[in-house]
């Protein structure tokens, strides 16, 4: 009996010690470590990299963010492209033309991703701007007028206009892609607006004409 007194004498001595040197909470033992020394380090060497990081990449020279070296990087990569086929007329034949060359429809894509999905959401679908892959359109008759409301604005302002802001190739490029959503099925869609009108003129012939003779070019054998 006094040996077993004596054990639990002891074990409340210990708990007792315990609680002085950690604290205890209703029999939870609070250890009072220190910090790591790595956990001080990336402490430290946050605190003493963000003022650096902020200067320089929001208060400092223009171009050094990564939005705005995307936006260069863009540019420069568009500028190349455009080399290829010189300065376009921002005319409805250029926009109709280039509905069909898939290739300038992925320039154009490139363009609408940077300044239109703010509005018409990235596939189109329409956000705070119209559904732009139904028939249906609000200024629109026929494909000309694409260009016309990319260039001047629409709905007093809330579309607003392109014209300065783009130049004549991305305006034109932008249209055709703006063309070519129509009849695809965006995951989300507002519904229809304005009235329905008629289809898309076809590929013009000279232009079907011209794909033709490259199609037969390419695939005949080269002669010995």
């Amino acid at each position: 009996m006094s040996d077993n007194q004596s054990n639990l004498s002891g074990s409340e001595m210990n708990t007792s010690d315990a609680s002085n040197d950690a604290g205890t909470d209703q029999g939870r033992v609070f250890r009072d470590d220190p910090l790591p020394n790595w956990w001080k380090l990336i402490f430290v060497v946050t605190i003493a990299f963000a003022p650096p990081y902020f200067f320089w990449f929001h208060n400092g020279a223009p171009g050094r963010t990564a939005a705005e070296r995307y936006d260069a990087a863009l540019a420069a990569n568009l500028r190349l492209q455009f080399a290829e086929i010189g300065e376009l007329s921002a005319t409805r034949e250029n926009v109709l033309k280039f509905l069909y060359e898939d290739s300038w429809l992925k320039v154009g894509r490139a363009v609408f991703k940077s300044n239109c999905v703010s509005c018409h959401g990235s596939e189109g679908g329409g956000l705070a701007g119209p559904n732009l892959c139904d028939d249906s359109y609000k200024n629109i008759k026929e494909i000309g007028d694409i260009l016309k409301v990319l260039q001047n604005g629409a709905g007093g302002g809330a579309m607003p206009a392109w014209q300065g802001k783009l130049s004549p190739n991305e305006l034109v490029l932008v249209s055709s892609y703006v063309a070519s959503l129509r009849g695809s099925n965006p995951a989300t869609a507002k519904p229809a607006e304005g009235q329905e009108i008629a289809a898309w003129p076809p590929k013009p012939v000279e232009q079907e004409k011209s794909a033709e003779a490259n199609s037969q070019s390419d695939s005949s054998p080269d002669e010995g």
